[in-house]
């Protein structure tokens, strides 16, 4: 199976709730995570903001043309919930 994101939501701050295609589904926290010439931009709020769901990708993608592989996303979330528990 190809992961894929099936929904995503923006939260407050640089925080996702994402859903994937193989049934997991959690929040991402991307703040701090957004280095480089394609992601230092998203660290603007409003430029975070512009985050969607690409169609035909099936993954995030923001207005300056930055996207993130689902596996990744999926790894972050995994991560992320482990450190919370």
């Amino acid at each position: 199976m190809i992961l894929h994101v099936d929904e995503m939501k923006h939260l407050e701050g640089y925080r996702l709730l994402l859903t994937f295609n193989n049934g997991e589904s959690g929040t991402v926290d991307l703040n701090g995570l957004l280095e480089g010439e394609v992601f230092a931009p998203l660290n603007d709020p409003e430029s975070f903001a512009t985050a969607r769901l690409d169609p035909l990708f099936k993954t995030v993608v923001w207005s300056n043309g930055a996207d993130m592989a689902p596996e990744y996303l999926l790894d972050l979330v995994r991560e992320q919930a482990r450190r919370a528990a």
